[in-house]
């Protein structure tokens, strides 16, 4: 019975130690791709909403120039328009 308890003592737990180092290296290695993938996706998606949000700035740039510039005039034209007599 000493036998294979030695046997199991030398040879077994080095053995399992190995196979085990070696699953949780493979283990290691997927997550740091996993990482890697999630971190180009999330770089993607902030690329996309940097470029919307630039475009958002631009639209509201050109409402607010046409406002400053002769928007609120032509409100006031339109409002002496309609309280013009139509004859």
């Amino acid at each position: 019975m000493t036998a294979i308890a030695f046997f199991m003592i030398v040879v077994g737990i080095p053995v399992s130690a190995g196979v085990g180092g070696d699953m949780f290296k493979r283990w290691l290695r997927h997550k740091e791709a996993m990482t890697t993938a999630l971190n180009a996706q999330t770089a993607e998606k902030a690329a996309q909403y940097a470029a919307h949000v630039e475009r958002l700035e631009e639209r509201v740039r050109v409402l607010e120039r046409i406002v400053t510039d002769r928007g609120m005039a032509l409100a006031d034209e339109i409002e002496r328009l309609r309280d013009a007599p139509l004859n």
